[in-house]
């Protein structure tokens, strides 16, 4: 299993790229292939799918979209290439954001996606996403340290992360979880 391959695109087309790391070519299906750039080099996150009669590896520009492909292709009736269509189409946040605000009419404009799809999606991944990814850009110990003083003081750790993007991370801890709380009586 690889986590990520390093190296150089040296093949673009419709439905894959290929990319060259210490002389081997791996042949990664993407979402939106024109997103990359011929003879440049990339960190691409790689997922293997493997049936009886198929081996595919399957590349991702981030974790985070990775990590969404792995949660939809766990739903009933979606397949890899109905959850690439869904990452061609859209950005993360909006996906995790229809997933959670359990807006099937924003699911069901994908490929692939009927009003069935749509409502067995919402069923089967709603609260189980997280936007760890939004999270990301502000120093993590700073922010589990908020993150829990807020569960000690009960708060649901879902109900956090929707607001502890919201701070600004250059205050220190104690004015961090004022301001939280702040935002969570809203």
């Amino acid at each position: 299993m690889y986590g990520y391959i390093k190296g150089i695109i040296t093949k673009i087309t419709p439905k894959h790229i290929i990319i060259e790391n210490n002389g081997i070519g791996y042949l990664l299906i993407v979402s939106n292939p024109y997103n990359f750039k011929l003879n440049e080099e990339y960190k691409i996150y790689t997922h293997q799918y493997v049936r009886e009669d198929l081996i595919d590896l399957y590349g991702f520009s981030s974790e985070e979209e990775k990590d969404l492909f792995l949660k939809l292709i766990s739903v009933s009736g979606i397949g890899p290439k109905t959850a690439l269509s869904i990452l061609a189409s859209s950005s993360v946040n909006n996906v995790i954001k229809a997933i959670e605000d359990r807006n099937a009419r924003y699911l069901k404009k994908f490929p692939g996606i009927g009003a069935k799809a749509s409502q067995q999606i919402i069923l089967d991944l709603q609260g189980k996403l997280s936007f760890d990814d939004a999270l990301n850009n502000v120093p993590s110990s700073k922010l589990q340290d908020v993150e829990d003083a807020l569960v000690a003081l009960g708060y649901n750790k879902k109900d956090l992360q929707k607001i502890l993007s919201k701070l600004d991370s250059s205050k220190e801890e104690g004015e961090l979880v004022k301001d939280a709380l702040k935002l969570l009586v809203k």
